[in-house]
């Protein structure tokens, strides 16, 4: 078979004579021939086989560049590829889904509310009953010399920042930066009053480690959880994490910004590898640290009996998912908690700055008279 017309190319290839000038001005498919005198692309058939991978992958809806990548591999690497390409959007379809759940919930609550004039009919105090009980303990651990996390604890806000660079000012700084969330938060508002939080945080870092060489590189992950009625808003970054105790079932709320997690969700690494990768402890997002920054935002519904702990790597890097079940659903007590976790992570070594934070959600008339 002689070689293929544009258009003849574009129908056996399912792409648009439009789409196949485009990718010859990208170098992802040039033609075999152009001819000199008309400009008239010519292709080989032999190029469908690349052709029909475009296509495919454009339907995933995978960027040029990745998609130049891919079909420069082998077919096991680009296999390997495309899994990792579709892990990351089930990731980001799985984050806007939630969010979605909840506009949809908050507008349909909104929707059966009375409209009355001059006032606003945010749902807010709709569960105004439920409460939290909460403690923070943060420990240097059994090897190193100084502490780098930080942590706070209070009535709407619950906080945990593991910091590295050598100084703990980023960790605090980071803190800081959320407190301003202690004010009472309307539901509608609370995301977006998250998301201006982190942005301020890391304003904050970036302007530290600006300020002094010695701070040159200081950055921190951050995870917290502030309430507003009955929802409660989650912002994370890095490896710190955020776990949900249920009805007896532990639930890991955040998911890790490293290197290793990707490796593992993309298939490209197995558990048991994950444990003693040498790259297990590189983060892909934190706040300053020039690593990226781009916090996971979520909305959750509270309920009475919910206990959540938010902690650092250093207890979840040492510390079973089970043995965090079995302190969380049998002390009552979250400093007691919290002191049972710190004791736990120290007895199995203790190689690194451990805190947690621990929230029991209650009624209101559980919660002592202010």
């Amino acid at each position: 078979m002689g070689l293929l017309t544009i258009g003849a190319f574009a129908k056996a290839s399912r792409l648009s004579p439009k789409a196949l000038r485009l990718y010859d001005e990208l170098g992802l498919l040039p033609p075999a021939r152009v001819d000199p005198y008309s400009g008239y692309r010519l292709y080989d058939p032999a190029q469908l086989e690349r052709a029909r991978l475009v296509a495919w992958l454009r339907r995933l809806g995978m960027p040029l560049a990745r998609i130049r990548t891919v079909c420069e591999l082998d077919p096991g690497a680009a296999a390997r590829e495309v899994r990792a390409y579709w892990a990351q959007v089930e990731a980001d379809t799985t984050a806007r889904r939630d969010l979605a759940a909840f506009l949809v919930d908050q507008l349909s609550q909104l929707s059966q509310l009375p409209q009355l004039p001059g006032k606003d009919n945010a749902m807010s105090s709709a569960h105004a009953t439920l409460g939290v009980r909460y403690a923070m303990l943060s420990d240097r651990g059994s090897v190193r010399t100084s502490n780098e996390d930080s942590g706070y604890a209070g009535p709407r806000l619950l906080a945990v920042a593991d910091g590295f660079g050598g100084s703990r000012h980023a960790s605090e700084a980071a803190i800081e930066a959320l407190k301003p969330l202690e004010a009472e938060v309307p539901g509608a508002e609370l995301l977006s009053a998250l998301e201006d939080a982190a942005h301020r945080a890391h304003a904050s870092v970036c302007e530290l480690a600006a300020s002094d060489p010695a701070l040159r590189g200081v950055g921190t992950t951050l995870t917290a959880l502030v309430w507003s009625g009955s929802r409660l808003g989650l912002v994370h970054i890095g490896d710190s994490r955020a776990y949900l105790l249920r009805d007896g079932e532990l639930f890991q709320i955040t998911h890790d910004h490293t290197v290793v997690r990707s490796l593992l969700d993309e298939g490209r690494i197995t558990a048991a590898e994950a444990v003693s990768h040498p790259q297990r402890a590189l983060l892909l997002r934190a706040v300053g640290g020039g690593a990226a920054f781009e916090p996971d935002l979520a909305l959750r519904d509270a309920l009475a009996g919910d206990r959540y702990l938010l902690c650092s790597d250093g207890l979840s890097g040492v510390v079973t998912a089970e043995e965090i079940r079995r302190v969380l659903g049998s002390v009552a007590d979250p400093g007691e908690a919290a002191r049972e976790l710190v004791a736990l992570a120290n007895r199995a070594g203790g190689p690194d700055n451990v805190t947690c934070g621990v929230a029991h959600v209650v009624d209101g008339a559980e919660l002592p008279a202010a």
